[in-house]
Order: C-alpha cells, then sequence, then structure tokens
C-alpha cells in the first residue's frame, strides 16, 4: 500500500469497515516488503494470497508476509481491524530473530487461523486498546504499540494450529534462518558474508545465493540490515555520543562509521538522531 509505505513510522491500523472504497488497489493482486495481519470479526468476501483463496465466512486472523502476492474482496459493511507493519518496527523493540520464532510467519504453515467466539471477543478487546494508544499518539507510543503488536502475535500463535505441508525449501529456509540468528550473535565483529560462510560450512557464493533465494536479499545486505538496525537503535533509544556508537559497534574509527551509515541512509547518524528524537524520546 502506497498510503502505509510513504505515510508512516512502520505500523498503521486501520478498520475493514468501507476499506475497499479507501483503498481500492488492495482488490488487485500486488507485491509488499511488509506484515499485513487481518482480523476478521464477520465480513463477506476472501482473500487471495499466493493463488490460495481464504474465505471470509467466518471469524479468522489471516497474515500475509512480505513479497507474497496478494489481494483482497470485502464487503463493505465488514468488521474487523486490518494492521500493517514492518520488520524493523518490531526489531526496534524485540530482538530481530524473535519474528522468526512464531509458525504462523514460516514460508511453508498456512497463513490463517479461524476463531471461537471467545478469541473474537479478546481480539476486539485488544485492539480496542491499540486503536487507542495509535490514534492518541501520547508520549512513548511507538513503545507502546510495539509492545502491543508483540501481544497480539503471541495472541496469533496461540490460537494457530500448523499445518506443514512437505516443503522442498525447508533446508535452504532453516540455513537462513540460522544465517540471520548467527548474524544476530556476530555482527558487532564480523562483518563480511565470508566469515559467516565459514561458520556455516558453505561457500560465500552458496551462502549468497541461498539468501537471494530466500529473501531476495544479498548475504552482505543482510549482514549490513543489522548493523544499520542495531545502530538505529542506539541513536534513537540511548544517549551513547556518535563516537562510542562506533565503538560499541565494532568499527575502526568513528569516521568509517558515521561513512558506512552516510552511505545506506542518506544523512549522518546525528542528523537521523535529531529527526528520530523531533517524534519519539529515548527510553
Amino acid at each position: 500500500m502506497e498510503y502505509f509505505e510513504k505515510n508512516t513510522n512502520g505500523f498503521w491500523l486501520d478498520t475493514l469497515e468501507g476499506l475497499l472504497e479507501r483503498f481500492p488497489e488492495l482488490e488487485l493482486p500486488h507485491k509488499q516488503d511488509f506484515y499485513t495481519l487481518l482480523f476478521i470479526d464477520s465480513a463477506k468476501g476472501e482473500i487471495i494470497i499466493d493463488k490460495v483463496k481464504i474465505d471470509t465466512d467466518q471469524a479468522k486472523l489471516i497474515i500475509i508476509k512480505p513479497d507474497c502476492v496478494s489481494s483482497i474482496t470485502l464487503d463493505k459493511y465488514a468488521k474487523g481491524s486490518i494492521i500493517n507493519f514492518t520488520s524493523d518496527f518490531f526489531d526496534l523493540r524485540y530482538n530481530t530473530n524473535l519474528l522468526y520464532q512464531f509458525s504462523f510467519l514460516k514460508k511453508w504453515e498456512k497463513p490463517f487461523v479461524r476463531l471461537t467466539e471467545k478469541q473474537v471477543y479478546k481480539w476486539n478487546s485488544l485492539l480496542l486498546l491499540v486503536k487507542k494508544e495509535y490514534q492518541n499518539c501520547s508520549k512513548g507510543f511507538r513503545n507502546v504499540l510495539c509492545s502491543y503488536l508483540n501481544i497480539l502475535l503471541f495472541e496469533f500463535e496461540r490460537a494457530y494450529n500448523p499445518v506443514r505441508t512437505i516443503e522442498q525449501n525447508h533446508s535452504r529456509e532453516s540455513k537462513i534462518i540460522y544465517f540471520k540468528q548467527l548474524i544476530d550473535k556476530h555482527y558487532k565483529s564480523k562483518k563480511t558474508p565470508s566469515q559467516y560462510a565459514n561458520l556455516l560450512h558453505v561457500s560465500a557464493n552458496h551462502l549468497n545465493k541461498v539468501c537471494k533465494k530466500e529473501t531476495g536479499k544479498t548475504a552482505g545486505s543482510l549482514i549490513r540490515q543489522r548493523i544499520l538496525l542495531e545502530s538505529q537503535r542506539l541513536l534513537q533509544y540511548t544517549n551513547l555520543t556518535v563516537n562510542e556508537i562506533a565503538l560499541e559497534m565494532g568499527f575502526d574509527t568513528p569516521s568509517y562509521f558515521i561513512t558506512f551509515f552516510k552511505k545506506q541512509y542518506g544523512c549522518t547518524p546525528e542528523v537521523f538522531r535529531k529527526r528520530q528524537n523531533d517524534l519519539f524520546y529515548f527510553v
């Protein structure tokens, strides 16, 4: 959704009622680079994800993962909520690999679960709290929203009954998860694909091919993404100086860190920090 990508900070919430009147482009097959969580209370229509049709004939939770091709068809009186969020939004508050522990986010799992009346009541209650926080934008609201999102994902996990299918790419996907876990553990000291390839006992070329196949990104890009995420966290949530952050992140010199950061974000760490401080506070 172009609106989400241009006008949010990684989290967006709306109601399902009249959704397609506001965003008719959702009816067309499209690919996105963020997660969409749909809570269907009652609705007539269907959600299609990678050619799999999910009827909205009863209460459901549906997850649309990044890079999936999806379309949404709902009547204008549909009841429920839609939440879009990026992995970066979630990762700023929690460990970067926490999303991978949720069964329903794995590539080979079905992307929905049916809800009981009791579960529907609970989700409506939780989403009222999320909506209030989202609309008020009080001090620290972004952190609170991230905490609520974590609760919603765990509630999804509790309701979820995984139905595994035979997936030929399972071993490759498991290797990507392990690679990301290694990055999370060593990103301050190991910054090249070859270093991680050695830990995985594969060639750097093979690792890069697997990464491109499963994520669309190179191994080097995934490593840089993790370094930038932690740098962003430190700039946003601590009072460490740029020099101290450079040292903490394992860069030889502050100037090298500044050059690295500016190349990725188009601005210096100090400018980035000022922009974030205009919106959020340190915790």
